[in-house]
């Protein structure tokens, strides 16, 4: 068998197989429990102290939630003034500027809400100082912040009846303490074992094989990629992300890395079922999850290592496969692996360039962000998947003529319209933005010729993809849309902000809604949500809601650039 093919394998058996001991380790860190590293709870207490934060307090789902966006609206301030600000701040070796008022607002808002949607070049965009203080900071933050969330879903899932969904920022502390900072210490010393440099010198010199000069960029690469995979933060130290020989020098690394994206994801829907003790309904949203996943896999495999029609028109041989944006060192499966791993999460680091895979492995790639529920980011993926839960528990219970129940809970008329309008959100904004954008090409041309390169189906696609990648918090793009402009930097900022806080406060509100009414025991007549007929009903439900929504444009965009081929 092909290496590249037993490769894949091996990376999906090894995520597979680890996600379930670190799914039971992770709800035992959120219920409190015994768990080997309770050494850290004095650091813990230390920071609770600094902080003036009392870990005995519980909060409502009202309190919990302010609690989540003052902390994220205090540091969208700090990143603002230090990205704005970072010429004149140590660690800059370089020399690089601060960045200008439109692009700092659109990096900062853009790592505040575990996007990374980076419109600058990593290594000649930031110094040093911002890249620790601003990025890596914010990669730790943002992604505890989901995890938190998660944990408070979790609590009020589990009570019977309870106005109490848990501390947010004990929640925060110790996502950070125990799951993100540990796993990231690990990922770091393998990265550094194989040549990722770790230092805070300047460029280095070298003289290229034909003689001239080249300048190498370098930095504290080792501390900040492992977060930015485990986080599924994604984004890139330098500006070709896990292309980079020193960010991803080899295939190890790749799949170490590859793997770290998706871990987390994995494992939080085996919390869920060692939490609540339902492990056969963690099972069924694992199941779901998984085969989504893996259809994604298969078909950009097959499309990356076949090769190009256009090439094999013109008689060249494509034995490696559709090589273009893609690095030897890795090959085409490699990269068709990660190219779904990093948009069914909200991680959209990539190892090659996402605007040269072939036209349906673009289509999966924006259709994983924008079903966005298949794992998706560290705490929000079941976030999202679980307003499908809820709409698939409504339609169900009417179709069987049961009251719609979940987790002994009634699904009623306000937690049904709560649900709708998170799901239908995720499409609103990213078509609108994308019409706005076609709008201005089509009868603006002297705006839109500043960032849009290519013509027709694939240009379409571009615009398409930024906005997507945008609302689903991923970050990754088609680079062959420039998009360091005001237009860009302000509608996607926008649309970043409205697509990570809106579905939050939403997601949290049911749960905190449905947390609080009289608990009903299961029955014959309760509709069961642990059995493979409702995992196929909640599938429906989300291909229907969220994936025939974008039909007409992936119609228009990439099936119409493959039909074209």
């Amino acid at each position: 068998m092909n290496t590249e093919i037993l490769g894949i394998i091996a990376q999906i058996v090894a995520l597979v197989v680890l996600s379930y001991p670190l799914g039971r380790y992770i709800a035992k860190v959120y219920k409190g429990e015994r768990t080997w590293l309770d050494f850290l709870s004095p650091v813990e207490s230390f920071i609770y102290r600094v902080c003036g934060i009392d870990p005995k307090e519980t909060m409502n789902w009202k309190k919990f939630l302010v609690s989540l966006l003052t902390l994220n609206l205090f540091w969208f301030f700090w990143g603002m003034i230090l990205l704005v600000s970072q010429g004149k701040l140590p660690l800059n070796p370089d020399g690089n500027p601060g960045q200008t008022p439109d692009l700092a607002f659109n990096t900062c808002i853009s790592f505040m809400v575990n996007c990374n949607l980076q419109h600058y070049s990593g290594e000649s965009g930031l110094t040093y100082f911002t890249q620790l203080f601003v990025i890596m900071l914010f990669q730790f933050v943002t992604a505890a912040t989901g995890m938190a969330a998660f944990a408070g879903m979790l609590k009020a899932m589990a009570a019977k009846t309870t106005q109490e969904i848990g501390n947010f920022w004990v929640y925060l502390v110790k996502s950070v303490t125990r799951v993100l900072l540990p796993l990231s210490l690990i990922v770091g010393f393998i990265l550094i074992l194989n040549g990722t440099p770790m230092g805070f010198d300047g460029k280095m010199t070298l003289n290229t094989l034909e003689g001239a000069e080249q300048t190498i960029s370098q930095g504290p690469t080792a501390a900040i990629v492992p977060i930015k995979q485990l986080g599924t933060n994604g984004g890139g130290y330098f500006g070709v992300n896990s292309s980079h020989p020193l960010e991803n020098p080899n295939y190890l690394t790749n799949m170490v890395e590859c793997w770290s994206i998706l871990i987390i994801p994995m494992a939080m829907i085996f919390s869920l079922g060692f939490y609540l003790k339902r492990k056969k309904l963690a099972y069924c949203i694992y199941g779901v999850m998984l085969f989504a996943f893996l259809l994604g896999v298969i078909n950009n495999t097959h499309f990356e290592m076949n090769g190009n029609p256009r090439i094999d028109d013109m008689g060249i041989a494509q034995n490696s496969g559709a090589m273009e944006g893609k690095e030897t060192r890795l090959g085409a499966g490699g990269t068709a692996l990660w190219s779904v791993v990093t948009t069914v999460t909200s991680n959209g680091s990539v190892n090659g360039m996402h605007d040269s895979t072939m036209p349906l492995s673009g289509m999966i790639e924006m259709l994983n962000m924008q079903i966005n529920c298949w794992f998706g980011g560290v705490g929000v993926g079941f976030m999202n998947y679980y307003i499908f839960i809820i709409i698939a528990v409504f339609i169900s219970g009417l179709m069987v003529g049961r009251t719609p129940e979940f987790l002994g809970k009634k699904v009623e008329a306000r937690e049904m319209k709560i649900a709708v309008i998170i799901a239908l959100l995720h499409p609103f904004v990213i078509l609108v933005g994308t019409a706005i954008a076609s709008y201005l090409a089509a009868h603006r041309p002297e705006l839109a010729d500043a960032w849009l390169n290519n013509p027709s189906f694939h240009g379409l696609s571009e615009m398409l993809y930024e906005y997507t990648s945008a609302a689903a918090n991923n970050g990754s793009g088609f680079e062959g849309l420039a998009d360091n402009t005001y237009f860009w930097n302000f509608t996607t900022g926008i649309v970043l902000i409205l697509s990570r806080y809106l579905p939050i406060i939403g997601q949290i509100a049911i749960v905190g809604l449905l947390a609080s009414k009289r608990y009903v025991p299961e029955s014959a007549g309760t509709l069961k949500t642990d059995t493979v007929t409702f995992s196929l009903m909640t599938f429906a439900v989300i291909f229907i809601v969220a994936a025939l929504s974008f039909f007409p444009a992936l119609t228009l965009g990439p099936i119409a650039e493959y039909l074209s081929l």
